[in-house]
């Protein structure tokens, strides 16, 4: 995403940075028709750590025999259902390829990333610091996650 920033005319923007290569993953799960928003940082992914949280989002979702979680997912290769153990009451519906903006997820980037867009953070642990701050602000603000993820196609909840 482009950003605009400050610089004297005519001059390049200089931002400090020093080129690291830890990685800090968000993985994000809404619910488009509440804005219930569940969120998890890691240091990375895998097809067995997917499984794993899909396990513990079952669990804090609720999950179940009683309700089912229909997700949307892209075609990351820890999303392919070869191997993948996936847990009751969790169904797995796969979006064509390149096909991002069907996937309610991917408009949860932008508000995540306001806290850190223009920021240096001098340690990995001080930007997960800041972006676990945000994610657990975000996931409060409902309202807030289903004006961007509940688009005007997005199914009806069904009610029993």
């Amino acid at each position: 995403m482009t950003r605009r920033v400050w610089a004297p005319r005519g001059e390049r923007p200089i931002a400090p940075g020093h080129h690291r290569f830890a990685w800090l993953y968000v993985t994000a799960f809404v619910d488009p028709g509440t804005g219930e928003t569940f969120w998890y940082l890691s240091n990375g992914i895998s097809k067995p750590f997917f499984e794993a949280l899909l396990a513990l989002f079952a669990r804090e979702s609720g999950a179940g025999g009683e309700r089912i979680v229909i997700l949307v997912l892209d075609n990351a290769g820890w999303h392919s259902p070869e191997g993948l153990t996936v847990p009751e009451g969790i169904r797995l519906l796969f979006l064509p390829p390149y096909s991002p903006e069907l996937q309610p997820a991917e408009h949860l980037w932008e508000p995540l990333d306001e806290v850190i867009v223009n920021k240096h953070f001098a340690t990995l642990a001080d930007l997960e610091a800041t972006l676990a701050d945000r994610c657990i602000a975000l996931a409060a603000d409902h309202k807030t996650m289903q004006s961007r993820t509940r688009f005007h196609w997005w199914p009806k909840a069904i009610k029993n």
